[in-house]
């Protein structure tokens, strides 16, 4: 069931007209999955080699996890559902936004097949947005910093770790310092149950 929605996803052309290098939809799953991780859409580098997180935003996310690319990129343990599949484009300030599209159409689907996720890190505004809706507060900051209160719904709410982002993880070294480590923690908690 979940392979043949993933064919369906990684076919799907219904943006395909107002997306600039084309559609390439870029995700992975499996029904094993116990973490998901969910940013925002692929940049041009990821669309490029239809590997998700495999440009300098995936390398400070498998920092932050201490993870090496084997595990990192093993969906029988890690879900990468962006909210966006494909490159949506450049915008004034960076990448454009995901196209809506891809949540309307997909992700209750995807998610309800995903019966084994522990963990939901959700990356950037547009994610947090979808997962948390009105219980989030009133800027990612904020969100950020009320982490705790998340715990229970099996999220973590976290910037996205663009390079973009710097200046704000050096104005909030809080992130780093509390946040990060029991993100990674929980993580690999979850992941030890199942690697043994």
């Amino acid at each position: 069931m979940l392979d043949q929605l993933l064919t369906e996803i990684r076919a799907c052309r219904h943006c395909e007209p107002f997306l600039p290098l084309g559609p390439r939809p870029v995700l992975r799953a499996s029904q094993t999955s116990s973490i998901l991780i969910v940013g925002q859409a692929p940049g041009t580098k990821v669309h490029a080699s239809g590997i998700p997180w495999d440009d300098q935003s995936g390398r400070k996310l498998r920092e932050w996890l201490d993870m090496e690319n084997e595990l990192f990129y093993d969906e029988t343990h890690i879900a990468i559902i962006p909210m966006g599949f494909c490159y949506p484009g450049k915008g004034k300030g960076g990448d454009l936004p995901p196209r809506p599209e891809c949540a309307e159409l997909w992700h209750e689907k995807l998610l309800n097949q995903l019966k084994d996720i522990r963990y939901t890190l959700v990356l950037g505004q547009y994610a947090m947005k979808y997962f948390l809706g009105d219980k989030r507060k009133k800027n990612l900051t904020e969100t950020v910093k009320a982490w705790k209160e998340y715990i229970d719904l099996g999220i973590f709410p976290l910037p996205h770790p663009s390079p973009r982002n710097l200046m704000w993880r050096r104005r909030n070294p809080w992130f780093e310092e509390e946040v990060v480590p029991e993100m990674r923690r929980r993580v690999w908690e979850v992941l030890g149950e199942k690697l043994g």
